[in-house]
């Protein structure tokens, strides 16, 4: 089963991170104000960083591993600067 760990930007410059089967859905879901409160109020959102995995677990330990990071380091990971 595919499984996917995303990152949002929201329009106040915030990040949000979250895991899915389906990320299109999910986008929708977002943008529509239906999948957290955390967008909701920081509409609109756009689709950022997108990572696949094989299981349900790896994509939520993904998840936890970049809700850890600083924004700076977030925005290195989107634009591929790991170096940072």
């Amino acid at each position: 089963m595919k499984t996917y760990c995303y990152l949002l930007e929201c329009a106040d410059g915030s990040f949000y991170c979250g895991w899915t089967l389906d990320p299109a859905r999910r986008l929708m879901e977002h943008q529509s104000g239906k999948a957290s409160r955390y967008t909701r109020s920081r509409l609109p959102v756009k689709l950022i960083y997108c990572e696949q995995f094989r299981s349900r677990s790896q994509a939520m330990r993904r998840e936890k591993e970049i809700k850890q990071l600083t924004h700076g380091q977030k925005q290195n990971l989107v634009t591929g600067n790991l170096d940072d």
